[in-house]
């Protein structure tokens, strides 16, 4: 079995935490985070303050980061030189050079690492990047991708906020959508932006334009209280297959519609996300990569560095 440990028990470890419990393959064995108040619930795993306490006192297989962004890198770092496979929540950082810094950790201590981004496996996208690769109902011609929801407040020292710490909504929210687009259609021709920022709210919109078709995104951090929404609209020659709602529809155009929803499951904690088992997914595919002694290509640092290079160069 293996020994699995995870670093910051914020927002998204409520996703995490129960992947990792579900597995008969691993053990869930100890917690770290400098609030106390966030370990109290879990009496039953070993419990930490310190990070390099957590590593000197346990033997793990697995790191799981869940911290804030800025921190992603240099803890990967540190659990791959101790030998320790790392998956860690995205972005892996703001800057495009850190992600030859930590695959080149994983390269030199023979172990496994892998960015959560967790579009590429979330079912109804999957299905879209099936569909895109199939043809089967011709080539694709316009998509529109939103993700959208007020400014997160409760994130530890409100590094959420702080644009040097999370990149804020580029960084933090878009980016989904946008390693997606990477990761199912290639790289972007060009894109042109608009962005309505402002110290208390940050919008965000982008259209991608590629040589055969254009996708439409959007992110917010609203001041107002929005409910969190993600959703997507692409359209093929023969069909639009839509995500919106939390229900994924197929309308053909010999008038037959499908409902391809995926049933939710799992539990993503308290920061209002969509109910969705990818979180499971992409745990259980890394873990089955360590299993299997094979690095996870699912995940390409190549893509990753792009996706960064664009987000700073918009």
């Amino acid at each position: 079995m293996l020994k699995v440990g995870m670093a910051g028990i914020g927002g998204i470890s409520g996703a995490h935490i129960p992947a990792w419990e579900a597995m008969e393959e691993t053990e869930l064995a100890a917690l770290c985070d400098i609030r106390q108040e966030c370990l109290e619930k879990y009496p039953d795993k070993h419990l930490y303050t310190d990070f390099q306490e957590m590593l000197n006192a346990e033997q793990l297989d697995i790191l799981d980061i869940c911290l804030p962004t800025y921190l992603h890198a240099d803890y990967a770092v540190q659990a791959m030189e101790r030998g320790i496979h790392v998956i860690c929540e995205k972005p892996v950082s703001l800057k495009a050079e850190d992600v030859e810094r930590v695959y080149e950790a994983a390269r030199r201590n023979n172990v496994k690492f892998m960015v959560a981004q967790v579009l590429r496996f979330w079912p109804e996208y999957e299905l879209l990047k099936e569909i895109y690769d199939s043809g089967k109902y011709g080539k694709l011609l316009s998509g529109s991708m939103s993700r959208l929801g007020g400014i997160p407040k409760w994130s530890w020292d409100n590094w959420m906020a702080d644009e040097k710490r999370s990149g804020l909504v580029p960084f933090d929210l878009h980016i989904h959508d946008l390693d997606f687009l990477v990761y199912a259609f290639g790289k972007p021709e060009d894109a042109k932006v608009h962005r309505a920022k402002r110290p208390e709210q940050d919008y965000f919109s982008v259209v991608y334009e590629y040589p055969e078709f254009f996708v439409t995104t959007e992110a917010s951090w609203y001041a107002a209280p929005y409910p969190f929404t993600a959703s997507f609209r692409f359209q093929f020659e023969k069909a639009i297959l839509a995500f919106e709602r939390q229900q994924c529809m197929l309308y053909e155009e010999d008038g037959t519609v499908t409902d391809l929803t995926e049933a939710a499951e799992g539990d993503t904690g308290g920061i209002n996300l969509p109910k969705s088992d990818a979180y499971a997914n992409e745990i259980r595919y890394f873990t089955k990569c360590v299993l299997e002694d094979r690095f996870p290509e699912r995940v390409k640092p190549g893509e990753l560095r792009q996706v960064i290079e664009i987000l700073r160069h918009l």
